[in-house]
């Protein structure tokens, strides 16, 4: 009996697959395929992607973006994360190939996301040196806070922040206000 060998996939393997509703990434040849996210998922997203625009509309060090993007550090690396900050330089120039410094990036967990989020992605993010990464969690009501030598999180469950270089205040978000009900 012979074992399957797994297919090592690139960014451009998968940026040939369908368009088929699912969410396609690769990080380090290693494929996560992810079905179309629930509502409550997407709520979360707009609501810190509104907050985020808002706040940098005020700030502007930098632009936020929200998933789908086309986010590559290599060959076999591409992701997209849930909402993400970018230079102002690297976001005017509307070409995902010339964003790779992200000064935030925030996913929500869904149940299908769960592990590549907390584990494969954030270890990506803080390879890449990813100053903040926030792993929102719907179902406990938390923000897991990781830095890029960080080798556990920091949980919050009152508020979290991100004091950008350049900007007068910080940015923050009460998680009553994140996670309260429509």
């Amino acid at each position: 009996m012979s074992m399957a060998v797994p297919i090592y996939h690139t960014a451009d393997m998968v940026r040939a697959l369908p368009d088929d509703g699912n969410r396609y990434e690769v990080v380090h040849g290693e494929l996560l395929v992810t079905p179309a996210p629930r509502g409550w998922h997407q709520e979360l997203c707009g609501r810190l992607y509104y907050w985020l625009r808002t706040y940098l509309e005020r700030h502007p060090v930098g632009h936020v973006f929200a998933s789908p993007a086309d986010i590559s550090w290599g060959p076999d690396v591409l992701v997209q994360p849930d909402a993400f900050v970018t230079t102002l330089e690297q976001a005017r120039t509307m070409d995902w190939s010339r964003v790779q410094d992200l000064l935030l990036v925030v996913e929500v967990l869904s149940p299908s996301t769960s592990r590549a989020d907390r584990f494969t992605k954030r270890r990506l993010y803080q390879e890449q040196r990813i100053a903040l990464y926030w792993v929102v969690d719907p179902n406990q009501q938390v923000v897991e806070v990781w830095t890029p030598d960080a080798q556990f999180p920091t949980v919050e469950r009152e508020a979290v922040y991100w004091q950008p270089s350049g900007a007068p205040e910080p940015f923050l978000i009460r998680l009553e206000d994140l996670f309260r009900p429509i």
